[in-house]
């Protein structure tokens, strides 16, 4: 396989993890003593980061819609009450945390690559939800109108 320049925002396959995967997110380059540029990968499974706020650099990860749906249908919602009323969060969702590695090219390019991991803390949620998306998770869309395979 021939690897993409550094450059490159095309949409690469999640790498799994032990009840769960991993997606690259970021592409981080810096040049110089310039402020560092990033790039955002092409995905199918998390929303793009959200860059812009009022505090400065926002770099959150949720579901795209479609998929939260699915886990909400499939989980139930992920904040719960518990017996006082007060907000808990569903421990039947998947846990989402971010990492970096840094990278070297072929070009000579060094970039730092930002994943996000999800990891399912049952594996019954881990394998419906790998069978529901799998598609996804390759890094492709579905055709226009089909919907993923069911579980």
């Amino acid at each position: 396989m021939i690897e993409q320049p550094a450059t490159s925002i095309d949409a690469v396959p999640a790498e799994e993890l032990e009840r769960g995967f991993r997606l690259l997110i970021l592409r981080q380059f810096q040049i110089d003593d310039e402020p560092p540029a990033f790039a955002l990968i092409e995905q199918h499974v998390l929303r793009s980061p959200q860059r812009l706020s009022r505090h400065g650099l926002s770099f959150s990860a949720t579901f795209l819609p479609e998929i939260m749906a699915w886990l909400i249908e499939f989980l139930g919602r992920p904040t719960l009450h518990d017996a006082d009323g007060k907000p808990c969060r569903n421990a039947l969702w998947p846990a989402l945390t971010w990492q970096c590695e840094d990278r070297s090219w072929q070009d000579g390019s060094c970039t730092v690559e930002w994943f996000i991991h999800v990891v399912f803390p049952e594996e019954a949620a881990w394998a419906a939800f790998q069978r529901h998306w799998h598609q996804r998770l390759l890094g492709e869309l579905e055709l226009q109108g089909q919907e993923p395979s069911q579980s």
